[in-house]
């Protein structure tokens, strides 16, 4: 199986996908931040480097997804390529840090890699609001997110709102974290489990 979780920048991703991992056994495809050589750059001066980080983050996942695709274990990933196109490079276009040019090349990149890209068997939304979302960033405090501005995050959750409400390409669940905590209550995390394994049910039983 392919499990992937999507979410805003601070909703809780990586630690899902790697507490997941260790509960089911699962692998796991983590995002390439601390190895990756434009973010700080990036939240200096994003009409500098947009495109670049873009470009980076998008042949970086379609790597994982093709061994994903090769792979004989379940796999779980922490983002996906869809997020990078429709939300992040849409969000930088409509701000006006990639221009038309760019984006479109970005565009003929992304399309070429989808003909080949098999969707999710479960993709699992992390919700969270945007003061949710800021203690996560000041939390875990890596010093390159503190110029990153609310306007930025507010505009990536409204992309977010319109891609999930439109998510057609498979099993879609929601989990809204605002009022739990997965990491300090064993209680929250293992809702959260249930509700995966409900799921998980059912994509078996489907499959049958």
């Amino acid at each position: 199986m392919h499990i992937a979780i999507c979410g805003n920048i601070g909703s809780g991703k990586t630690t899902l996908t790697q507490k997941l991992s260790k509960h089911y056994g699962w692998k796991s495809e983590l995002e390439s931040v601390d190895d990756n050589p434009y973010l700080e750059d990036f939240y200096n001066d994003m009409g500098r480097w947009s495109f670049h980080l873009q470009v980076y983050f998008l042949n970086n996942r379609f790597e994982q997804i093709k061994r994903i695709q090769n792979s004989s274990f379940s796999t779980i990933q922490d983002r996906t390529i869809y997020e990078d196109a429709y939300i992040f490079a849409s969000n930088l276009r409509k701000s006006g840090h990639i221009d038309a040019r760019d984006y479109q090349n970005y565009l003929g990149l992304f399309h070429s890699m989808m003909e080949h890209v098999v969707p999710p068997d479960l993709l699992i939304y992390i919700k969270a609001d945007i003061p949710r979302l800021v203690r996560n960033i000041q939390k875990r405090g890596r010093g390159y997110e503190d110029a990153i501005r609310l306007d930025y995050l507010k505009n990536l959750n409204r992309h977010y709102e319109e891609w999930i409400g439109s998510y057609h390409l498979g099993k879609l669940l929601l989990i809204d974290v605002n009022d739990i905590d997965f990491v300090d209550r064993i209680e929250d995390f293992s809702a959260i489990v249930s509700t995966i394994d409900v799921e998980l049910n059912g994509l078996f039983s489907g499959k049958d």
